[in-house]
């Protein structure tokens, strides 16, 4: 029951929240201290972390535990994020159901927004990893060629911009839809916010029709 007295639903188990905040927190780490690497004029940033030498030592250890740490989480949601003949027509009405203008009746867990955005990071987070491990210096870099680390360098960005770009969408839609943010720090959502946003999980959930 939550403070109103409202019947809860478990929506996100301790370990999920957990990785969830794990990775948002070592996201923004990575990202700063990745601009700071990349070009001069942001350089300043690693002043933030205590110095160029050590962030520099830092960036490529902490984008390790991002990988162990992603990939741990998304093995633990990828059955709640199969793609489902209902998905297909939540993505043909995506821009109505931003508008407000359409709303599923058959969505499960996630919907097929979160579910787009959970299957573009497997691959993202993957070329990343990939990639700084090929840039990481003195221990990776100096065995490849110049032609191998300047393309590297090329998917690192690119990715990171891509990553930074699905990000912003995701905390955006999760502002957007009220109620999110406090289930990702709470761990449950009240029975007709389940109903409402995610009816054939309430369902499942719940043995009850929505």
């Amino acid at each position: 029951m939550s403070s109103n007295g409202e019947p809860q639903i478990l929506r996100h188990s301790v370990a999920e929240r957990m990785a969830h905040w794990v990775v948002a927190i070592v996201f923004i780490f990575l990202f700063l201290s990745g601009l700071a690497l990349f070009h001069p004029i942001f350089f300043w940033i690693s002043a933030l972390f205590g110095g160029g030498p050590f962030m520099r030592w830092l960036h490529p250890l902490v984008g390790v535990l991002l990988g162990v740490v992603f990939y741990w989480y998304a093995a633990g949601l990828a059955r709640d994020n199969r793609w489902l003949p209902a998905d297909a027509a939540w993505k043909r009405n995506m821009w109505a159901y931003m508008r407000q203008e359409y709303h599923p009746s058959d969505t499960h867990k996630y919907n097929a927004g979160q579910k787009l955005m959970y299957w573009s990071m497997v691959p993202i987070i993957g070329v990343l990893l990939l990639s700084g491990l090929a840039l990481w210096q003195p221990w990776f870099a100096p065995h490849l060629s110049p032609t191998v680390r300047r393309i590297a360098g090329l998917l690192h960005a690119i990715s990171a911009f891509v990553m930074f770009v699905g990000i912003g969408v995701h905390v955006y839609a999760a502002y957007w839809t009220r109620g999110s943010i406090t289930a990702m720090v709470r761990g449950t959502v009240s029975q007709r916010w389940a109903r409402f946003h995610h009816p054939a999980w309430y369902q499942e959930i719940t043995g009850k029709r929505p």
